[in-house]
């Protein structure tokens, strides 16, 4: 059974790393050295609120899984 969680879990970290880089696609380090990007807060609108919210839910999972794992292994 705990081999099912372990193949859960790299799924889950491969789909968040994914999903944290396709939100990271559009910013870029302009900001770093001074260039105005307009305002520091900006609107999630379509596709990236979605991203975002699937984001949010796949690292709470990922978070989750992560405790049932330490509670089930054995103790070395």
């Amino acid at each position: 059974m705990l081999t099912y969680f372990y193949i859960v879990q790299i799924i889950l970290s491969i789909v968040l790393i994914v999903a944290i880089l396709l939100q990271a696609k559009g910013a870029g380090l302009g900001g770093i050295f001074g260039s105005d990007t307009g305002s520091l807060y900006k609107t999630r609108r379509g596709v990236e609120k979605t991203l975002f919210n699937i984001t949010i839910g796949v690292s709470v999972v990922f978070f989750l899984t992560s405790l049932v794992i330490v509670l089930i292994a054995p103790a070395s």
